[in-house]
């Protein structure tokens, strides 16, 4: 998994948007932000023990599978659309990558816009009142597993959500020292 901060650019939102010169974000970063990552071995998801055993930790017991592309998902132009405004969950947000890729953009403790190219392979987990979107990357596909806890809830609060409890959790959680300097 690759990430980077992002540029303001309009162009096509397919694109990597790379600053210039490009700034990485490393894993480490990102985990100080809530967003946890594993690689994983999609062709065997089924029976791989590394995915049973995250999902046991972490207490996964409803899954699905949901395929972005023109082709594949019915309404898409309106729901590609909507994925891309940015939102709020009031839980977790876990996406493991079958085939293709995208990107998932979060904000970082300065309200800047990183962009996680995740691939084939990669397990996401965005923390419940994060704020983040989400958009194909040029090869205009991806097929992901959805994982939840309990039945699925998938209900978006798009910006401005400061006032939500979530919201505050969240800050108050990740983001707390870094904004006070600590």
């Amino acid at each position: 998994m690759e990430a980077w901060y992002i540029d303001s650019s309009k162009e096509d939102q397919r694109l990597p948007h790379h600053l210039d010169p490009p700034q990485y974000v490393t894993n480490e970063e990102l985990a100080r932000l809530g967003v946890l990552h594993w690689v994983l071995d999609a062709d065997a998801y089924e029976s791989d023990p590394d995915l049973k055993q995250i999902r046991k930790e972490r207490g996964y017991d409803y899954e699905d599978i949901l395929q972005v592309s023109p082709e594949k998902l019915e309404n898409y132009e309106t729901k590609i659309k909507n994925f891309y405004e940015e939102h709020i969950h009031t839980d977790e947000e876990i996406r493991y990558c079958l085939d293709g890729s995208g990107y998932f953009d979060v904000r970082d403790s300065k309200d800047k816009w990183i962009r996680v190219w995740v691939k084939k392979g990669d397990l996401i987990i965005l923390p419940a009142g994060c704020y983040h979107r989400f958009t194909l990357d040029q090869s205009n596909h991806i097929k992901v597993m959805r994982l939840f806890v309990g039945s699925p809830v998938w209900i978006p609060y798009n910006r401005p959500q400061d006032d939500h409890p979530i919201r505050k959790d969240y800050i108050d959680h990740f983001l707390s020292k870094e904004l006070s300097g600590n």
